[in-house]
């Protein structure tokens, strides 16, 4: 304190030491189309026109800035500007402050990620397909505002928080409730690979009477059409999740699954429904040395072991995933989903990315009825490029 007040130029440039800014964004371009029997593309063409047709999109265009500063604080802002490529808003992805309290402990304020399962936390720049599962996409799994602690120790990693809804609805006065989200896994060794063991709750209520949807894309985020969907869950009072989760990576291979419960509360005389999800996956690399890390209850970046312009041609991988969404209970016929895909990704440098995938999904109950017929399948081809920095 004596040398601070006697030499103060010294003490600023030791704070200004502790400063720091790193700009970050990435680029994601898809490609798709949906393939269906003509009684099909008809029927959805009434309800979605033209949204089974070729389309290309900016997936995701994000730009913002990781900070540090003194007090072992650090921030991130953060906004998606496909929107605005695609000619409508600029949006927050994650806006929040961290403090770092103690060497495995972080306290986070403001908007992220809520504590999913591991396909939800882990970042959409590593996925083994250019979208999640359809348990991640239909249940509603999104940042939210709130106020969350991460704690870690050996093989133990113990997530919780309290949250709002997504930082614009907050800002524009539209949050309709709160939500506890926690989250434990478990990853010891296991002989020369790495066990994965987690679960996952989210207990949310709104502050009125509120209506919810779930529904999905048929494999692709460029088809607009929606086969399964519940239509409007009305009464809603909240909503109970439950997920497990497992995984294991050794060398070039992993597999890794996951299941998902979710409970809708509602008003008195109203059916509540529960609908569930899950997958399975696999995949292997085609490169030697190549493998998938993992690192903090997540998949992290893969770093090819011989990177285009280096010697190699960066890491190839194959995956094949089962994909299961069941949204029918009681009066609510949302439709069922089994999904049967395969996907191929090239990873040439740590930070590009190519993927190509291919789903076939056989709907039963579907939402929307072809010819009378609610039980029928479809083909899903996408492509996606990618970078970041």
């Amino acid at each position: 304190m004596i040398g601070a007040l006697a030499n103060p130029s010294a003490a600023l440039a030791q704070d200004d030491s502790e400063w720091s800014l790193q700009p970050r964004g990435r680029l994601q371009i898809d490609a798709g189309w949906v393939d269906a029997s003509p009684a099909v593309e008809a029927a959805a063409d009434a309800v979605t026109p033209g949204g089974l047709d070729a389309d290309v999109e900016a997936r995701r265009a994000y730009l913002g800035v990781d900070g540090k500063m003194p007090g072992n604080l650090g921030f991130r802002i953060e906004g998606e500007f496909a929107g605005a490529i695609e000619g409508t808003t600029v949006t927050w992805t994650d806006l929040y402050l961290y403090w770092d309290a103690a060497k495995n402990l972080r306290v986070t304020l403001g908007n992220h990620k809520p504590f999913w399962g591991l396909e939800e936390m882990t970042s959409d720049l590593f996925p083994s397909f250019a979208e999640r599962a359809a348990l991640n996409t239909a249940f509603g799994h999104e940042r939210r505002t709130g106020l969350s602690a991460t704690y870690s120790t050996g093989d133990v990693l113990v997530q919780g928080g309290a949250f709002f809804d997504d930082i614009d609805s907050v800002l524009g006065g539209n949050d309709r409730g709160h939500s506890f989200d926690g989250r434990v896994v478990y990853a010891p060794k296991l002989g020369a690979g790495r066990l994965h063991l987690g679960a996952s709750t989210h207990l949310r209520s709104f502050d009125d009477p509120a209506s919810l949807r779930y529904s999905v894309r048929p494999f692709i985020h460029n088809a607009d059409t929606k086969f399964i969907n519940t239509g409007a869950i009305t009464g809603a009072t909240g909503e109970a999740s439950y997920g497990l989760e497992a995984a294991y990576v050794q060398g070039p291979f992993h597999v890794a699954a996951e299941t998902r419960w979710q409970h809708v509360n509602r008003t008195a005389a109203l059916v509540e429904p529960t609908f569930f999800g899950g997958y399975v996956e696999a995949g292997y690399f085609l490169t030697k040395g190549d493998t998938r890390p993992y690192k903090g209850g997540v998949f992290e970046r893969v770093k090819p072991a011989k990177p285009l312009g280096k010697g190699g041609i960066g890491a190839v991988q194959v995956n094949l995933r089962y994909d299961y969404l069941d949204l029918v209970d009681g009066p609510i016929t949302g439709g069922r989903q089994n999904g049967y895909e395969v996907s191929l990704v090239w990873t040439p440098t740590a930070r590009t990315r190519f993927i190509a995938n291919y789903g076939r999904m056989e709907y039963d109950q579907a939402a929307i009825a072809a010819a009378g017929d609610r039980s029928y399948g479809v083909d899903a081809f996408g492509v996606r490029a990618q970078f970041d920095f």
